[in-house]
């Protein structure tokens, strides 16, 4: 009789056991899936290709890869089977019940964060964080993912069909009969709680193994589970509360010194090595605090004054300029322009986004605070008439704000102020975009009489049509062939892209040619000094990416500068930070710094000054050094290979190139921490 029972009992029991495994196996072996499957296709971590700087570099990589992902995605939703089990054990919920909510409700979280992740970070590439999506929204994650909501409506059809499909689960189950009895204990899954704690010291381990690892940690990265894991262990390992820990990207080397960290700020002369980078930071105190405030006091122009036109190329690299495409140049008046004036061969942007690069240029520093020096403050205390005229909304991440433009100008034009006149309809900031042919005309109704140049003028142009997808409705097809539609931007459509960028840029180009005929024909041209620039430049699938941000490198961040005044341009590097006080002094202004290449070179970072991923500098011949802070890693334009910033000491010519870009990086945020500390005018 005991043995029958307990026969009858063990075929009573198995059952639901051998169901609720299955499930559980079902459960991690699905979504586990999908995200990878997502993962591959936006990342190719496995084989490397368009948009990956980190992709996994051999069989060993890619097995502690497999084994950490694994593990880690089992961990979370097992202890999401097991919270949710005693969920409804406390609420009295039949067996069947809770089989049915985790078997739907699980993996409807899992892929609703999916969808979300991949709609939103499908267009920025490989180089992807917060802080980016941050920065590509213009400082705010709310217009960053209305860049993206266009195809937001995916996600609703998906939220609609799923509550449907739960909703007849449910129905099934009531038709089924909840009155049944209770199931008995699930054999096995009761001892799963101690497990999991011995599992979590392992996971932990090979966590920390893991983060030594770059290309295993970057793949890593991509997915819920591990991120959740790492979080929590940073969290706990975190023991001075400085915000880094044994498991954040960047190991603190001090784990019980909050003094001591990586992004420290290096406090100079203190004889402590605050970042771990270079060495206790040096400096001259009196020599730092006259530099942070140079270019503080407003200049004085003299009594006959020239006027200034800037126009700034979105997204324009410093290739274009000699181009031909399809045997015509692309841009012919921006050539004639260089030829008769000044064309700088080595002009850089600091990073790859338009809202500091704006700051930067008109401020004349990396970090401009609200309040501080810009070339319309500058200009309005000389008595100049200032006019905007910007195919993007300038309150787009604060520009406005920051350099005093829209406080400052007499006349206000701007994707915000003309959105009803917008290429496309959707309306969010970083995706609002006005024709040049508006600009002209918003100009000729404001300037286009001799009278409106009775007092000297500053103009602004933002020229959008470079501006991914570079083409939109109403656009000239200046050079041979036709837009790539949007859908079609790809890698194997490479050619086509970049023949769709070349018309878009050679559209910008007519509209300046345009315009020098508007001052020429006002009389005003010989009296004028034009700038033609641009906010940052753009990869085209040549180095592997699309767009811009992404890395530090000639097709991102080289960028044109040409004036109409001849014999200016020097060979040297110059930085987007260097463009007010050359223009100040170009109009006559005596107090405006300049920069020494020698002691300063071009800083660019990808990130914030403050906590980049990376920091580098230009040298002369378009040489670049650049440093991978999360694995302290160094390269160089011209030499092949990468090298350990701990190592270089081997290699005395490389060290003193990151020698002298840690020490550019650290100078850069020091005058940034003065800068914040002194009250705006």
């Amino acid at each position: 009789m005991t043995t029958k029972t307990i026969e009858t009992g063990a075929n009573r029991i198995m059952p639901a056991a051998a169901r609720d495994v299955a499930l559980l196996a079902a459960v991690m072996v699905i979504t586990l899936a999908v995200e990878l499957l997502l993962a591959e296709r936006n990342y190719a971590m496995i084989g490397g290709g368009f948009g990956v700087s980190n992709a996994l570099s051999g069989p060993v990589s890619i097995l502690i890869f497999a084994v950490i992902v694994s593990a880690c995605h089992g961990y979370v939703v097992t202890l999401l089977f097991l919270a949710m089990r005693c969920v409804h054990r406390g609420l009295g919920a039949p067996p069947a019940l809770f089989r049915i909510n985790f078997a739907l409700l699980v993996p409807a979280a899992a892929f609703g964060a999916l969808a979300l992740k991949y709609e939103v970070l499908s267009y920025f590439s490989d180089a992807i964080s917060f802080q980016l999506i941050r920065n590509l929204g213009g400082g705010s994650l709310f217009d960053a993912l209305l860049f993206v909501l266009s195809e937001g409506a995916l996600a609703a059809v998906g939220v609609i069909a799923g509550l449907a499909l739960y909703a007849l689960a449910l129905r099934w189950w009531l038709r089924r009969g909840r009155a049944a009895p209770a199931e008995p204990e699930i054999g096995g899954l009761h001892i799963l709680p101690r497990r999991l704690v011995a599992a979590a010291i392992l996971l932990a381990a090979a966590l920390y193994g893991a983060n030594g690892r770059p290309d295993v940690r970057s793949a890593l990265a991509r997915f819920n589970a591990y991120q959740l894991i790492a979080t929590s262990l940073s969290l706990a390992t975190d023991f001075d509360r400085d915000g880094y820990s044994l498991f954040s990207d960047q190991t603190d080397r001090w784990p019980f010194d909050a003094t001591r960290y990586p992004y420290a700020l290096d406090l100079p002369n203190d004889g402590i090595d605050q970042d771990g980078l270079g060495g206790d930071y040096r400096i001259d105190p009196r020599a730092a605090q006259a530099e942070a405030k140079a270019g503080s006091a407003p200049p004085v122009l003299p009594a006959k004054r020239r006027n200034l036109i800037i126009v700034v190329l979105e997204s324009t690299r410093q290739d274009v300029l000699g181009r031909s495409a399809g045997g015509r140049a692309v841009t012919p008046s921006i050539n004639a322009l260089a030829k008769a004036g000044s064309s700088f061969p080595a002009a850089f942007s600091h990073v790859g986004f338009t809202t500091a690069s704006l700051k930067s240029l008109f401020s004349g520093q990396l970090e401009p605070q609200a309040g501080g020096p810009s070339l319309f403050r500058d200009l309005k205390a000389n008595g100049y008439r200032i006019g905007v005229f910007s195919g993007q909304p300038e309150s787009f991440g604060d520009i406005s704000e920051v350099v005093g433009m829209k406080s400052n100008a007499d006349v206000f034009r701007d994707g915000e102020t003309l959105k009803d006149q917008r290429a496309f309809s959707f309306a969010a900031k970083g995706s609002l975009l006005i024709d040049g042919k508006v600009l002209l005309r918003e100009f000729d109704r404001n300037f286009g009489r001799q009278e409106d140049w009775a007092q000297p003028v500053f103009l602004y142009f933002n020229l959008q049509s470079a501006h991914f997808p570079y083409s939109h409705p109403g656009m000239e097809q200046i050079l041979p062939g036709r837009p790539i539609p949007r859908g079609e931007i790809n890698e194997a459509n490479r050619d086509w892209t970049e023949a769709t960028y070349w018309n878009a840029v050679a559209q910008a180009d007519s509209q300046i040619g345009a315009l020098i005929a508007r001052l020429k024909a006002l009389g005003v041209w010989d009296d004028t000094l034009l700038v033609v620039t641009a906010d940052h430049g753009e990869s085209l699938f040549d180095d592997g990416f699309l767009g811009h941000g992404h890395m530090l490198n000639r097709q991102q961040t080289h960028i044109p500068l040409v004036m109409n005044m001849p014999g200016v341009a020097t060979a040297a590097p110059i930085g987007l930070d260097d463009y007010r006080a050359l223009i100040l002094r170009l109009l006559g202004a005596n107090n405006a710094p300049e920069r020494d290449g020698a002691k300063r070179p071009v800083l660019e970072y990808i990130g914030t000054l403050d906590s980049p991923a990376q920091v580098g500098i230009v040298d002369p011949g378009l040489k670049w050094t650049i440093f991978t802070l999360a694995d302290r890693s160094l390269h160089f334009s011209d030499v092949p290979g990468s090298y350990s910033y701990d190592m270089i000491g081997e290699q005395p010519a490389l060290k003193a190139r990151a020698d002298r870009l840690v020490a550019a990086w650290e100078h850069e945020r020091w005058l940034a921490s003065l800068r914040r500390s002194q009250p705006a005018s």
